[in-house]
């Protein structure tokens, strides 16, 4: 999956995109201008292949937001958990309204897939994750990623959890760094309960990896690691959904070689599709490298990403009757169509008393904040510190205790046949 210089395709753009070894792109802040322009550029890559490329997004709300002009302002999911703390049953259904208010607006665009939801634990330690995450305690992540998820695939888009097994534990941010995670395999089960959760019950078609070392379980990161794509992911867990390994672009990569070889090692340890953004002579140089390759098992996980052309015809509580708004307008519908279902929603939404009082909080100055958890903060002490700039994780044990299989807790460091780090 790749992307595209700016807000219209240029020709060398779409001479990378016809090459086969290409699947998706992934679009950002730069791409966009109106709802108008962004849903003309999806169609033009769409008209390129037959199938089409599958169109992609960074659109979870909050600071992870491309399009905003023209688009409804999605709150950082941590709202969630925190009106999760006062009213579960609301936070849940509010959940599910914000996954139904993202991807029906992306859906009007011809966008495929929104890379969300973030189901990283808000530990209040991590520079990138922060307030994207839900809130601390596996359970709540669960439950609000779980009605998230329900409320994408009812506008027609499929969930994509992140950031597997973990990202929320450690300090430096992957797009600048490598994060080594050093916890145990038992406390990194806690990331993992999400997971569980959404696998279990089918919410999720696919899981994008972190790029973090989980040192004392393998010595590669997650993206790169057989470790957690074939034992955990695959084997424990049992996925069966595309796995997608994070940009290969951002920093904590650099040490494994050239991008034709980061490439090679992220497809090899079992991921169906690779993002390489933000660098198009390495983009150029993996589409050439992997011109001969194919996975006919990948290629049919990554069909199951591609949107739907219509919502489905329940959705829980009073959007019934939004929903079936949406059910009788023509079947191609248009972003000026969907545009007028979200003022509906948000009209809806705004009756009620608890979406009132989370925008009271949303109000409240938040600026000087730190982007420390409000959930850390509630617990009984501060949590652990570390100086700056260490990449040790600042989190040995979790506040909820999951027991691992006996012959599991302590596994082995994970030695495959990828541990050559040399270019």
């Amino acid at each position: 999956m790749l992307d595209i210089e700016g807000v219209a395709m240029t020709p060398a753009d779409r001479d990378l995109l016809r090459e086969p070894a290409v699947g998706g792109v992934i679009l950002f802040t730069r791409n966009y201008e109106s709802p108008g322009q962004i849903a003309d550029l999806v169609s033009e890559i769409r008209a390129l292949r037959s199938p089409p490329l599958i169109v992609a997004v960074d659109h979870e709300g909050g600071r992870v937001q491309r399009f905003r002009d023209g688009f409804s302002p999605i709150p950082a999911m941590r709202h969630l958990g925190i009106e999760y703390d006062h009213e579960p049953e609301s936070a849940t259904l509010l959940a599910r309204q914000v996954g139904w208010l993202i991807a029906s607006e992306l859906r009007a665009a011809g966008i495929d897939l929104c890379f969300a939801p973030c189901v990283d634990l808000d530990w209040g330690v991590s520079e990138v994750i922060g307030d994207r995450a839900f809130h601390r305690k596996p359970g709540a992540v669960a439950d609000l990623a779980a009605a998230f998820c329900r409320g994408l695939r009812s506008a027609g888009m499929a969930a994509v959890a992140k950031h597997f097994p973990g990202h929320g534990a450690v300090v430096a941010d992957s797009h600048t760094d490598l994060p080594v995670d050093r916890r145990d395999y038992s406390d990194v089960l806690d990331d993992m309960r999400p997971y569980e959760t959404l696998i279990s019950n089918s919410h999720i078609a696919g899981v994008m990896l972190a790029h973090v070392i989980y040192r004392e379980m393998d010595e590669m990161p997650a993206g790169f690691s057989r470790f957690w794509i074939d034992r955990e992911l695959r084997g424990r867990l049992g996925f069966g959904g595309a796995v997608l390994c994070d940009d290969l672009s951002m920093k904590a990569t650099e040490g494994y070689g050239s991008m034709r070889r980061r490439a090679k090692l992220a497809l090899g340890a079992g991921c169906d599709m690779i993002l390489v953004c933000n660098d198009r002579r390495g983009a150029e140089q993996v589409v050439q490298a992997l011109s001969d390759y194919s996975n006919p098992l990948s290629l049919v996980r990554m069909a199951r990403l591609h949107g739907r052309a219509t919502l489905a015809s329940k959705l829980e509580g009073d959007l019934d009757n939004i929903v079936l708004k949406a059910l009788r307008k023509e079947p191609e519908r248009r972003y000026e169509t969907v545009r007028d279902l979200a003022n509906d929603l948000r009209r809806h939404l705004e009756r009620r008393p608890a979406f009132l009082a989370l925008a009271r909080r949303m109000r409240a100055p938040t600026a000087q904040q730190p982007r420390a958890s409000q959930h850390a903060a509630a617990q009984p002490g501060p949590p652990p510190a570390e100086p700056a700039g260490c990449r040790r994780s600042a989190v040995r044990r979790s506040a909820v205790r999951i027991p691992a299989p006996p012959a599991a807790r302590r596994p082995a460091v994970w030695r495959g046949p990828l541990h050559d780090r040399t270019a």
